[in-house]
C-alpha cells in the first residue's frame, strides 16, 4: 500500500472528492450479483473495493459486506465455507466468554491493583461508542466481538495511542507544512495544536460526523486501505482546512481550534477538497 508523503498529498486530496460526493450506493441486488450460485465471487476484489470507495454501501448490504472488509470472511470463500466459519467464530466467542467468567475475580483484583499504581491513567471516552456502532451493524454477540476485533487489528497502525496515533500526528504536521505553509506557521505558534487532535485518530473520527452512516462510510474506506494506507491523515487535513480561514481570522489556538474543528458535520458535500494554498 502507498503511504502518505507530502509529494503525493495533492493527488490524494483530490481523490477524497469521490468520497465526499453523494452517489448511488451498492444495493442488495448489485451485491448479490457479485457472487455465483455457490457463493464464490465472480467480480475481483479490486473491482468491489473501487466501487465501495466511489459509491459506498447501502445500509441493507453493510452488515454482510463488512464481514469481508474486516476479514471475518475470506474473499475466496463459498457460501458453505462461510457458514462453517460463522459457526467456528460463534463457538470461539462462547469459549472466551466462559473463560472470562472463570477468571473474573482475578481480573477485578488485577484492575484494582493496577489503578492503585497507575492512577494517572485516564479513560479515553469514546471507545464504548465505537462498540455501539458495531452493535448496530450486526445482531449477534459473536459477530459484534469479531468484527470489532478485526477492525481494531486492521486499523492499529492508526488508532493505537502509543504507536499509530503519534505517527499520524507527525504526518499531519508534515502535510500541513507542505500544503499550506502559512497555516502551518500559525499552528506552530500556538503550541501543540496538532497534538490535541489525537482523538480524531484514536477514535477514527466517530465523534465528528452527524450520522452513523457517515462514520460507517468513512470506516469502510479505511478498511479497504484505499487510496493509501494512511488516508485518515488526509481526512484530518481536509477537516482542518474547512475551518482554516476562521482559525486564522480569529487567531485561534489550543482548545479553541479543536472545538471549532469538530462540530457535528455531514460527510457529503458539493465542493471539492481544498488544494495547496498559493499564499
Amino acid at each position: 500500500m502507498e503511504t502518505i508523503s507530502p509529494h503525493v498529498s495533492v493527488s490524494l486530496i483530490k481523490s477524497l472528492s469521490s468520497l465526499l460526493v453523494s452517489k448511488m450506493p451498492i444495493d442488495k441486488a448489485e451485491w448479490e450479483g457479485y457472487f455465483d450460485e455457490s457463493g464464490h465471487l465472480v467480480k475481483s476484489r479490486d473491482f468491489i473495493s473501487s466501487n465501495i470507495l466511489d459509491r459506498g454501501l447501502d445500509p441493507a448490504v453493510r452488515s454482510e459486506a463488512w464481514k469481508f472488509l474486516t476479514g471475518y470472511y475470506s474473499w475466496r470463500s463459498s457460501h458453505d465455507e462461510r457458514l462453517t466459519v460463522d459457526s467456528m467464530r460463534r463457538k470461539s466467542y462462547q469459549a472466551l466468554c466462559n473463560m472470562c467468567d472463570k477468571i473474573q475475580p482475578l481480573l477485578e483484583t488485577e484492575h484494582r491493583d493496577f489503578m492503585q499504581v497507575r492512577s494517572f491513567i485516564k479513560y479515553q471516552q469514546g471507545f464504548h461508542e465505537m462498540l455501539l456502532l458495531f452493535q448496530l451493524l450486526v445482531e449477534k454477540e459473536h459477530e459484534v466481538y469479531w468484527l470489532f476485533q478485526f477492525f481494531l487489528q486492521k486499523t492499529e497502525h492508526s488508532c493505537v495511542v502509543n504507536i499509530g496515533v503519534g505517527k499520524n500526528l507527525i504526518m499531519l504536521k508534515a502535510v500541513i507544512a507542505f500544503m499550506d505553509p502559512i497555516f502551518a506557521k500559525h499552528l506552530e505558534g500556538k503550541s501543540r495544536v496538532v497534538q490535541s487532535l489525537f482523538p480524531w485518530f484514536c477514535l477514527f473520527f466517530q465523534q465528528v460526523f452527524k450520522s452513523f452512516d457517515d462514520v460507517w462510510r468513512l470506516w469502510e474506506v479505511f478498511l479497504m486501505g484505499m487510496p493509501c494506507r494512511n488516508f485518515q491523515v488526509i481526512v484530518a487535513y481536509t477537516m482542518l482546512q474547512s475551518v482554516r480561514d476562521q482559525i486564522l481570522r480569529e487567531n485561534m489556538g489550543g482548545d479553541d481550534i479543536l472545538m471549532v474543528s469538530q462540530p457535528a458535520r455531514s460527510l457529503v458535500c458539493n465542493t471539492a477538497p481544498p488544494t495547496p494554498a498559493n499564499q
